[in-house]
């Protein structure tokens, strides 16, 4: 688990990030979102220990970033944007080097083997760094922030410079990773943290302006539910007849037979619209979650962010 509480960093006068707090908990995919300048890097660093923070405070595993530095990085993997590779060095070399530079206490032949098995390296294992791709080489340096099984891993824009096939199989590593460590990782790539994430954070201007599961966040935004529902009628009987179920807060005609619905979260209104609507004649032909998507959300929380 990381824990960071009221963290602020200041450059002078500037706030870098200013009072901002959030819990990742253990086996969850947090995605960590916001425009260049935000203040993601700053936290990213701040957690690793790489900056200290102007206040606030940063506990990994139980164990604080500042008072208990070697305790709380020994619990962290960390893949920054650029991994920091020795090109001349063969994949296995360099894993190697990097299990003795942590000290790992484990079998270091059967631990590197099966760290490269799980991050696809065992086919390049013999191969000089400097002649991998660029795909490999991220995977060479996420394989050096597994070393020791450490439970909490710190992913930097994990996927910049990939291709899409790289991208893909990156993903799916994550996701697979996220089964036994708490992962937080930054990203541009919205289609990516929807991919991924079970939750996100948003910074602006360094603070938080949202904190929610993927599924719930434009639920958080618009401080409601949304439905997007197709049925045949009228619109008056239509806006009528939904509107009459208990937890609707608003219908919104769009074109045709097609009506957003803003509900009460609290509430699950799809059986009783549905029989609202078979009550007034008036067919249901599709109903599906609405509201924004993540990328609209993303604008909308963020605009104004990048001066």
């Amino acid at each position: 688990m990381v824990e960071i509480q009221n963290l602020t960093k200041r450059y002078g006068s500037v706030p870098a990030i200013d009072g901002i707090s959030f819990t990742a908990n253990p086996g969850e995919i947090l995605g960590l979102l916001g425009p260049n300048g935000a203040g993601k890097s700053t936290t990213l660093n701040i957690i690793t220990g790489y900056l200290s923070s102007t206040s606030g405070s940063v506990t990994i595993e139980g164990f604080d970033i500042l008072s208990k530095p070697k305790r709380a990085k020994s619990k962290i993997g960390y893949l920054p944007e650029q991994p920091p590779l020795y090109p001349e060095m063969t994949v296995r070399k360099y894993l190697e080097f990097v299990f003795d530079l942590k000290k790992v206490r484990l079998p270091k032949k059967e631990h590197i083997d099966e760290v490269m098995s799980i991050v696809k390296l065992s086919d390049v294992a013999d191969r000089v760094i400097r002649n991998l791709s660029k795909g490999y080489r991220q995977r060479v340096g996420l394989a050096g922030a597994l070393m020791g099984n450490p439970p909490v891993l710190i992913l930097d824009e994990p996927t910049v410079g990939l291709d899409p096939k790289q991208i893909i199989e990156t993903r799916r590593i994550i996701k697979s990773l996220g089964k036994k460590h708490t992962v937080i990782f930054s990203s541009h790539v919205l289609s990516e943290v929807s991919a991924v994430c079970d939750r996100v954070v948003m910074i602006n201007r360094g603070k938080i302006v949202a904190d929610s599961p993927i599924d719930k966040l434009s639920e958080v935004i618009n401080g409601s539910g949304m439905l997007s529902i197709e049925a045949e009628g009228s619109v008056s009987t239509v806006r009528a007849a939904i509107g009459s179920v208990a937890g609707v807060r608003r219908v919104t005609h769009e074109s045709g037979n097609s009506y957003t619905v803003s509900f009460d979260p609290d509430t699950d209104v799809r059986r009783g619209i549905f029989k609202a609507l078979a009550k007034a004649d008036c067919p249901i032909l599709s109903m599906s979650a609405g509201g924004l998507t993540l990328e609209e959300s993303f604008l909308k929380l963020t605009e104004g962010g990048e001066d």
